[in-house]
């Protein structure tokens, strides 16, 4: 049986702050992971984030066992 994890990371985002400068703004993004432990989870989004080539700074803020039971596609 899949286990789902919710993973939360926290992403710094450039935006433009007025008055000719730009202000470093922080976004939630929340993710479902398919993994067997917290760990895993954990490290299947870091892989994804540096397989994408992301450059935006990062930080996975929390990682939790989700209550969902199955994803329906």
């Amino acid at each position: 049986m899949a286990k789902y994890f919710e993973v939360t990371v926290t992403v710094q985002h450039e935006v433009d702050g007025g008055k000719g400068g730009t202000k470093i703004k922080k976004v939630k993004e929340s993710y479902l992971v398919d993994a067997m432990t917290v760990t895993e989870a954990e490290a299947r989004v870091v892989k994804e984030f540096e397989s994408a080539g992301v450059s935006l700074e990062y930080e996975v803020s929390a990682a939790r066992e989700s209550k969902i039971l199955q994803v329906i596609a």
